[in-house]
């Protein structure tokens, strides 16, 4: 997913895409263990898609945050 979506979605929204991506990254990890997994290089991908996630998330909340202490 693009970093630009991504920063049209609200925090609840990407909370809810970070949980479903890291219940994708735990099947894999079974998958992976048995031999059963396909495209290994989604691994990867399902990673820095949480870490591009987290890294939006932390930048709107430090955004609100200065946001409110420059309204005081």
């Amino acid at each position: 997913m693009k970093a630009a979506e991504l920063r049209e979605k609200t925090a609840d929204q990407l909370q809810d895409e970070i949980l479903k991506l890291k219940k994708e990254q735990f099947n894999m990890r079974f998958q992976k263990a048995t031999g059963q997994l396909e495209n290994t290089a989604r691994v990867g991908q399902v990673r820095r898609d949480i870490a591009r996630m987290k890294t939006i998330l932390n930048a709107q909340a430090a955004k609100a945050k200065t946001g409110r202490a420059g309204s005081k």
